[in-house]
């Protein structure tokens, strides 16, 4: 099964509640790579690259976290990057 590779940006409560501390734990663990970080009107971007069924369990992972709220995601997909080893925060 090939990677796959999705921007995504998370609109709701995703700002101050610990959005991009969990998606880098989650991603590690799941073996994905990427990054995410905070966009100044209050929405989070992140690409994310991996297994598809792996970046779903990403996003199930990121929408039952009791703190954050994720009211809706614009996703769309974009070409894997071969070198690309981690999943980073960027500030």
């Amino acid at each position: 099964m090939a990677d796959i590779r999705k921007k995504i940006v998370f609109h709701g409560r995703v700002q101050g509640v610990g959005f991009r501390y969990t998606a880098r734990l989650a991603a590690d663990s799941l073996g994905l790579t990427g990054w995410v970080k905070n966009e100044w009107d209050g929405t989070v971007s992140m690409e994310v690259q991996g297994r598809e069924m792996l970046v779903n369990k990403l996003l199930v992972r990121l929408n039952t976290d009791r703190f954050i709220r994720v009211e809706w995601v614009d996703s769309e997909d974009i070409p894997v990057k071969e070198d690309e080893r981690k999943f980073v925060v960027k500030y």
